[in-house]
């Protein structure tokens, strides 16, 4: 698989100064982290499951969680395993090089090895479990739970925790919060893939609903956990986790409405520009907002629950030409002594030492997404994207 695999090879030869990477299911956990972009969330008692899975993969889709916890009801539970079992199955029958990494929410330990025992010989599709409101106390469980798991089965299981207790949201258990999931994360390192922030279980302590011309950013609550969570298990010094961006709650965008003006080239001259007031009036600005603000966080992919966010997540983590260049020229190896030096662009000083945690986490991202042509923009990307 590839970010933007989807789009014919002589479009992304135009679009591209370096293409994004393959890499597999099998792949270092280092490159799987950066991958992951947007991942779609879906009730695990949707009839159509497999067919859903293939058709958002055909259109980019690179990561997906099948949900058993909060999306379904308490009493759906057991139907809804089966369904994930059934419609495994069915994917295990057809092709499988061309899909997404698959997760599964779970919402207890034993769901797991009870899982991957019902899944039979379609677990190889299965690329780990999501763990619901994350803590010490309720994290250790999940991963010994998994760990087990694993090594009964002989397939490497990754664990994406998500990060949503009231107690890490509340002042005066925040702290100790944070310190328990960090010595939990640590401890299992190799089995972490990536930790996830719930937002909408944090503004739901507070009665609050952010609308959508408001980012996660402004309110003020939810941004100082994001800020925390980041702070502690964020860092850039080997040992911090990828943190993904929180959910956006608002899909009106449709995909049809971009279709008249995709019949003609997006790369004609003015097209971008038309293209771009189209995103905005269908309420795309606020997820375009927060996307650019995730980064500038510290974050990196983020969980969706619409097919229409995909693409604009991956197009904004494209690495730009601008950034590729400043980056490669940070780590060139006659710098490695430090320095500052004017951009290739002639537009910003690059300070070696500062900048260096930076320019390494860009060429990561540059590997996984690609580095966009020098006058390819967000546009032209998402364009293309909903085009193929």
């Amino acid at each position: 698989m590839r970010h933007f695999g989807h789009i014919a090879p002589q479009v992304r030869q135009r679009l591209f100064h370096r293409e994004p990477c393959d890499f597999t299911a099998d792949s270092p956990a280092r490159v799987l982290a950066v991958a992951l972009g947007a991942t779609l969330y879906s009730p695990a008692n949707r009839p159509t499951l497999a067919e859903d899975i293939r058709k958002q993969a055909k259109r980019g889709l690179i990561s997906m969680v099948v949900c058993l916890e909060d999306s379904i009801e308490d009493s759906e539970v057991p139907q809804a395993e089966e369904n994930v079992v059934r419609q495994f199955a069915e994917l295990a029958d057809g092709p499988v090089g061309d899909l997404p990494l698959l997760f599964v929410r779970v919402r207890t330990p034993e769901q797991i090895p009870d899982l991957v025992r019902r899944l039979g010989a379609s677990a190889t599709l299965l690329s780990g479990f999501v763990l619901p409101k994350f803590t010490e106390e309720r994290g250790v469980p999940f991963l010994e739970a998994l760990t087990a798991t694993e090594g009964a089965s002989g397939r490497r299981l990754f664990a994406m925790p998500v990060l949503e207790s009231p107690e890490l949201l509340h002042l005066e258990s925040r702290r100790e919060t944070l310190d328990g999931i960090a010595r939990t994360v640590d401890k299992y390192r190799d089995r972490v893939l990536a930790l996830r922030l719930g937002v909408t279980d944090f503004c739901s302590a507070y009665g609050l609903r952010r609308p959508p011309d408001m980012t996660a950013y402004d309110v003020q609550i939810v941004a100082s956990v994001i800020a925390d969570v980041v702070n502690l298990l964020g860092r850039s010094d080997g040992t911090g986790f990828t943190v993904t961006g929180p959910v956006w709650e608002y899909f009106r965008l449709q995909e049809r409405m971009f279709k008249p003006q995709l019949r003609r080239s997006p790369f004609l001259a003015g097209r971008a520009d038309e293209l771009r007031r189209e995103l905005i009036e269908h309420d795309l600005d606020g997820l375009l907002r927060e996307i650019e603000l995730d980064r500038a966080n510290g974050l990196l992919g983020k969980t969706c629950i619409h097919p229409s966010h995909v693409l604009p997540v991956h197009a904004l983590s494209v690495v730009s030409h601008e950034e590729y260049s400043d980056a490669r020229d940070i780590l060139r190896p006659e710098r490695d002594g430090g320095g500052v030096m004017r951009s290739a662009y002639t537009n910003k000083m690059n300070e070696v030492k500062p900048h260096r945690a930076w320019a390494e986490r860009t060429l990561q991202r540059a590997e996984v997404f690609g580095v966009a042509g020098e006058d390819v923009g967000f546009v032209e990307l998402l364009a293309a994207g909903l085009s193929g």
